[in-house]
């Protein structure tokens, strides 16, 4: 018979429930993007494009892209035996990680 969730934690020990619900709150905190984090901040990207003095749709663009010099970084760090994380932090918030840096990995 399978069990409930409930069931399970309660036989994990207190010392790693903690552990679970710490990284589950940091799993919350990611973001996937520039999208996740323009609507994070409240702006449309109407907004973004005036800030940067470009046009809507090379905003569109720019959220749907990923960085070669970013891929290129994550490679050479990964090389050396590390990762890359990325966090954006916007005023009034706690910093954020962006994932979708995370899928280079994936396509290399």
């Amino acid at each position: 018979m399978a069990r409930s969730i409930e069931e399970v934690l309660a036989d994990v020990p207190a010392h790693r429930r903690v552990q679970i619900e710490t990284r589950a709150a940091e799993l919350i905190e990611e973001v996937d993007g520039l999208k996740a984090v323009r609507r994070l901040a409240g702006k449309t990207q109407a907004q973004i494009a005036a800030t940067l003095g470009k046009k809507q749709p090379s905003v569109q663009k720019m959220e749907s892209q990923a960085d070669l010099y970013v891929s290129t970084l994550r490679r050479f760090v990964e090389a050396a035996g590390g990762t890359v994380e990325i966090r954006v932090t916007l005023p009034g918030r706690a910093a954020v990680k962006l994932t979708a840096f995370s899928e280079l990995a994936e396509r290399a």
